[in-house]
């Protein structure tokens, strides 16, 4: 029987990239480590009332009361169990990722939804970027970056990426017909009709793409863990390994709250922009009517 040696070839790939280029891998680890320090002193440098309040007023004006009640006393409780630290560095450790996920899956899905070439080519990458097991992405990113929470980063953006692309590719290929014809028939640019029509139409989509890629992160970055990326991913696998289920079931709500705060925000952002122009309508329509009916009085 033939062996093919995948591994094989696959390490020596790995070997010469850094052998060959080291130095751009090491300004990659520079920007995103620069990246992550922001987010970091941003989240931890405030007293955690002055972020839990900012926090809780995100979720107020994005969602419900009922999401606000549940952001504030969630992260209140986070507090009271000694993880308000670990917790802040994951969030910006997740924030971070899908900052640099979304700066490039956002233009990589729209550039793919205009070329068709371009969507057949990346699709089986996606495709091999989703179903390869998450434990697998670390083995590069050490390889590259090390230990630490550089190649936590890393290899968190890469596992969150294809659904941003993805979606991004489809909320922009089912823009309805006449929404084009409309924009073509007053005279837009392609830039134009990108960002006054196409992407404003296609937003519920790529919202739903974003919000699945704050939870690919979140789940990522607990595995993270392992390579040394710090947060609540550190307390689970301390609990894990350690056999205490205090530091693991504690960690774990954590984790559920952070969850919880992001899918909620995010889900209220898409619905907030797919319903962006119907009370303006509605009022339009409600003036029209009260104009006709003074002059026929």
């Amino acid at each position: 029987m033939i062996d093919l040696n995948v591994g094989g070839l696959f390490e020596q790939i790995i070997h010469s990239l850094r052998d060959n280029f080291g130095w751009l891998f090491s300004s990659i680890g520079s920007a995103v480590d620069g990246v992550l320090g922001v987010f970091e002193w941003v989240l931890n440098e405030p007293h955690p009332l002055i972020v839990i309040a900012v926090l809780t007023a995100i979720a107020f004006l994005t969602a419900k009361y009922g999401v606000a009640i549940f952001t504030a006393l969630g992260f209140l409780l986070v507090v009271s169990m000694g993880l308000w630290s670990e917790t802040m560095d994951t969030l910006a450790l997740v924030f971070a990722a899908v900052l640099i996920a979304l700066l490039i899956g956002l233009p990589l899905g729209i550039l793919a939804s205009k070329k068709d070439w371009l969507a057949q080519g990346v699709r089986p990458i996606l495709d091999f970027m989703q179903t390869l097991p998450p434990f697998v992405y670390l083995i590069p990113a050490v390889f590259f970056f090390r230990l630490g929470k550089v190649p936590g980063v890393i290899a968190t953006l890469i596992f969150a990426l294809p659904p941003v692309v993805r979606l991004t590719n489809l909320g922009v290929r089912q823009v309805p017909l006449d929404i084009k014809e409309a924009a073509i028939s007053f005279g837009s640019t392609p830039k134009q009709m990108l960002f006054k029509a196409e992407l404003p139409s296609a937003m519920p989509t790529i919202m739903a793409g974003v919000n699945q890629t704050i939870m690919l992160a979140l789940s990522m970055v607990v595995i993270a863990g392992m390579i040394g990326a710090g947060g609540l991913g550190n307390v689970v696998l301390r609990g894990i390994t350690q056999l205490r289920i205090d530091d693991g079931f504690e960690g774990g709500i954590s984790i559920v709250i952070l969850a919880i705060f992001l899918d909620r925000v995010t889900q209220a952002l898409g619905t907030a922009s797919a319903g962006r122009g119907a009370p303006r309508k509605k009022k339009e329509e409600k003036e029209e009517k009260e104009e006709t009916e003074e002059t026929e009085n």
